[in-house]
């Protein structure tokens, strides 16, 4: 039963990033819509085909490129079987037991404990770790925290990831042409009905942004239980990944330097100080996490 459960949350997840992806296009377009109005309204549509053009065309470029984008981001370095023998070979194991490719393996040259992984699908799939983790991790914690990435990639959430980043970027930048636009606006264009078209506008466009990213961020939270469960299926040990989790609590001190719009791709925040929970958090609780393996 618990195995019907746990496929059955595995196509919802999969559902819901659909869903998400969509709802962006949606508030991107009706964005463009507006920006169009305030222009002129006889512009309004063509504003609308050029956002969803826009979008298009991101999602396209990250579709391709984001690999390659994000491992520049992080100073991200391959790694050699020479110098990286063991996690090279569980690599090599654990895809051999999601049943996908091996991904291609890059190393940062890190202290902290962290890993993540990206790419478009299994067959173009990249994992990075920290060298911290190689050096303070031992060999069960390793592959705990080897199959919640390899989990990432067989479940595709590494491209909805990829693709919800940029989606909500355009989002943030169609809103601020938006109410950019409406301060500049000529004041004696703003008739009765033109008010009330700048306050639905601005509300629209404040409120936008904001909803999408709580919706990105409950999804992705969501994403990591469901990646913890799923790696504890390839190891059959859950006791490896909580005890790596302990040990990120425990000896993370922010030293992993990026930027906010990769960092919930790590399996463990990697921003200094980052204490927001709940709503405007991109992971959930590590407690939480340790809590719920700790039962498996």
């Amino acid at each position: 039963m618990e195995n019907i459960s746990f496929y059955d949350e595995i196509s919802s997840n999969k559902r819901n990033s659909v869903l998400l992806i969509f709802l962006v296009v949606v508030f991107i377009a009706l964005l463009g819509y507006f920006v169009g109005l305030l222009y002129d309204a006889s512009l309004a549509f063509i504003f609308f085909i050029f956002a969803i053009f826009i979008a298009m065309i991101q999602i396209i470029a990250s579709y391709y490129y984001s690999d390659k984008i994000v491992l520049a981001s992080v100073n991200a370095r391959p790694a050699t079987r020479d110098e990286h023998r063991y996690l090279m070979n569980v690599v090599e194991g654990l895809s051999i037991a999601a049943g996908i490719p091996k991904p291609r393996v890059y190393v940062i040259d890190n202290p902290d404990i962290n890993a993540f992984a990206t790419g478009r699908n299994p067959e173009n799939a990249v994992i990075v770790v920290t060298t911290g983790m190689l050096k303070k991790l031992n060999r069960s914690e390793i592959e705990g925290v080897i199959a919640h990435e390899m989990s990432h990639i067989r479940n595709y959430d590494i491209l909805f990831a990829s693709l919800v980043a940029v989606l909500i970027g355009i989002i943030s930048i169609v809103a601020q042409l938006a109410l950019r636009n409406m301060w500049f606006r000529n004041r004696d264009d703003r008739g009765k009905g033109s008010g009330i078209l700048v306050v639905v506008g601005l509300i629209f466009a404040i409120l936008a942004p904001i909803s999408a990213k709580l919706v990105q961020l409950a999804i992705s939270r969501r994403r990591e239980y469901l990646a913890d469960a799923s790696g504890v299926q390839l190891t059959r040990y859950p006791d490896g990944l909580a005890d790596a989790l302990e040990k990120i609590k425990k000896e993370n001190r922010g030293r992993l330097k990026t930027s906010d719009a990769v960092a919930h791709l790590f399996i463990s925040n990697p921003l200094k100080g980052f204490k927001v929970s709940g709503l405007f958090s991109t992971h959930p609780p590590i407690e939480d996490r340790i809590k719920k393996l700790k039962a498996m």
